[in-house]
């Protein structure tokens, strides 16, 4: 049984066994407001930068960060930024007994530190604990908005957490980390790692970062649907045999949807043209999602969005999954899918 937060004590808490590992490339102002929210409250805070040109290394070394340069003749993914950077905090701080994970486009919020770690604190069977991300500038574009619907996960124990929560370190070391090949879904695959060991995740109804997606055009939506697809299919070929069948019900909706019902349809189509009318069951699971999620958000309008992008963003998902399966076949290693 999941324990409830305590109350917290009057005052400021330390956080002398809290360090942060921050992850990012061109993150800009968005980087020193990152770093600035997690120097507030922590000492034991590693920058790890993939190649950026726009001064980013420096603004952190004046903050007095600690600062990995990763090697960029190597593939670059979040996971082995995540893991260097995890590498380089607690081999300095070994003392250390949980981390913050912070993608560089993100701050965080004031209160989190404390409510997640009296969290751990008193449950010590769980892993890690993450809150809620929320978009900056939600209503800017469309797709900032999508990626805030996105971020408003169920309360309550979770299969998994985002880039941002806080881990017990012993939970990342009896696991080893991120995956650092996985160009995607590096998260998720870490928490199953963790939950085949007993440990479990927990999301908490409390503010804990704001993300800045800087999303302002359709392909960047498309291309992070198809690191989306990529990662499901990544994840299924690791542990799709296990008992829970990781990521097995995402690859079968991508291929039902996408492949499967069109090419029923097509093939009926040649017995006679009636048959086109099938098509419709797209606009209809766009309205019975709509109908689904406006029961849970009450706003009919953001609840057609996600629909609509839920049921058409299937198609960039089966592109990600046949690049992943094709470079599976040929022994390539698949390169980072960025949409920004």
């Amino acid at each position: 049984m999941i324990k409830k937060v305590s109350e917290m004590n009057s005052g400021q808490k330390t956080f002398s066994n809290i360090g942060a590992v921050v992850i990012g490339r061109n993150e800009g102002e968005r980087l020193k407001r990152c770093l600035t929210s997690l120097m507030n409250k922590l000492d034991y805070v590693v920058y790890v930068d993939s190649g950026s040109t726009d001064g980013s290394v420096g603004v952190a070394l004046k903050m007095s960060v600690q600062v990995v340069e990763l090697d960029m003749s190597k593939p670059f993914t979040a996971a082995r930024a995540r893991n260097e950077g995890l590498s380089v905090l607690l081999e300095s701080n070994p003392q250390l007994d949980y981390v913050q994970f912070v993608d560089g486009d993100c701050e965080v919020q004031n209160s989190w530190l404390d409510i997640a770690l009296d969290f751990l604190t008193v449950n010590q069977d769980f892993a890690a604990v993450c809150g809620r991300r929320r978009e900056r500038y939600p209503t800017a574009t469309l797709y900032n908005q999508l990626c805030d619907i996105e971020w408003d996960t169920p309360i309550g124990e979770a299969n998994a957490c985002g880039g941002d929560a806080l881990f017990r370190v012993s939970a990342l070391t009896a696991v080893g980390g991120y995956r650092g090949s996985l160009i995607a879904g590096e998260e998720p695959e870490m928490c199953f790692r963790m939950r085949q060991l007993g440990w479990k995740i927990m999301r908490l109804d409390a503010e804990m970062t704001l993300h800045d997606a800087a999303m302002t055009r359709f392909s960047q939506w498309w291309k992070r649907n198809k690191r989306a697809g990529h990662a499901y299919a990544e994840g299924y070929a690791l542990h799709g045999n296990s008992s829970e069948k990781f990521n097995r019900s995402e690859c079968r909706s991508i291929l039902f949807w996408s492949v499967a019902l069109p090419i029923v349809i097509i093939l009926l189509t040649t017995i006679t043209p009636f048959f086109l009318v099938l098509f419709l069951v797209y606009p209809l699971q766009i309205i019975r999602l709509t109908q689904l999620y406006r029961g849970r958000w009450g706003n009919v309008n953001l609840a057609f969005i996600y629909a609509f992008s839920n049921v058409v963003g299937k198609w960039p998902q089966l592109l990600g999954m046949m690049a992943f399966f094709k470079n599976k076949k040929l022994g390539y290693i698949s390169q980072l899918i960025e949409y920004k």
